[in-house]
């Protein structure tokens, strides 16, 4: 994989980690994920006219990603209100990347290196080695299951959108497309749910937070499927999962909080993962 792609990538995923934390630390989890989904696609409309639009072809996976896209924001809130980061970022980001290198192999006939492979087994075997650490710090059951099933739906957009934005011929035209459109339903259901009232006081006290980490999230994500156009989808989606480095740093230097010697030895297992795919 080209170095710039690699540090492209890397740059996206500690913008990936610090919106994730922006959730986490919010007051309603919940709304806070569809706060951080307005706030992408306020940034995605501004954006716009700067961008052609995708081609026709490519319109039916941005339907299906904004779909897929509702249930993952919805799952975001739901696993962070059960679970702590260091439990559930890792399982979601990390059982990720596995399904996708099994799938892209099996439907699109991507043919990796040895060596891409290695790397991939070794950043998930890091970052799910930082789950299995955190799993005795009091989070519930339902946080692991929550998270692995939105590792489901990570795989899954990642699938859609790493070949949506092949054939929109433009993959930040594409992003911010798929940015702009999941409000609509989130803030649907969040209405019918939650009430009118509280959403809109939620709205006002959050927006601040809400803009800043959806624009981290638009960027984020272009990155990613730029690099996706330039380099094999498994690896450039294992490539993200240093993501959760940045998290362990934000916990630690912003959030003050502990992390075990467990932890860094799992950060280091995740950097080897990203020098052998850089390698390879």
């Amino acid at each position: 994989m080209p170095i710039d792609v690699v540090l492209l990538v890397l740059l996206g995923a500690c913008l990936h980690a610090t919106w994730n934390a922006l959730v986490k630390s919010g007051t309603d989890k919940q709304l806070d994920s569809t706060m951080v989904a307005l706030g992408a696609s306020v940034a995605s409309i501004v954006a716009l006219p700067f961008v052609p639009m995708p081609a026709i072809a490519a319109w039916p996976y941005i339907v299906a990603s904004v779909c897929i896209h509702f249930t993952y924001y919805q799952l975001v809130g739901a696993a962070y209100k059960h679970g702590d980061i260091g439990l559930v970022y890792p399982l979601m980001r990390g059982a990720a990347p596995l399904i996708v290198a099994i799938s892209t192999t099996a439907f699109l006939g991507e043919h990796l290196t040895p060596l891409m492979y290695a790397g991939i087994a070794i950043i998930s075997g890091g970052v799910l080695a930082l789950a299995f650490e955190a799993r005795g710090g009091g989070s519930t059951g339902r946080a692991v299951g929550v998270a692995l099933l939105n590792a489901l739906v990570i795989s899954l957009y990642t699938f859609v959108d790493g070949i949506g934005a092949r054939v929109a011929g433009h993959p930040i035209a594409y992003t911010l497309w798929i940015c702009i459109l999941p409000p609509i339903p989130l803030f649907a259901y969040a209405f019918a749910t939650r009430g009118v009232g509280t959403v809109t006081r939620h709205v006002r006290a959050t927006w601040k937070r809400g803009l800043l980490g959806g624009t981290g999230s638009v960027a984020s994500y272009g990155l990613a499927l730029y690099a996706m156009t330039k380099a094999p989808i498994a690896a450039v989606a294992a490539l993200r999962e240093t993501s959760i480095l940045f998290a362990l740093l934000i916990s630690v230097l912003i959030l003050k909080e502990r992390a075990s010697p467990w932890r860094y030895v799992a950060g280091a297992i995740i950097a080897a993962g990203g020098l052998a795919m850089k390698l390879g």
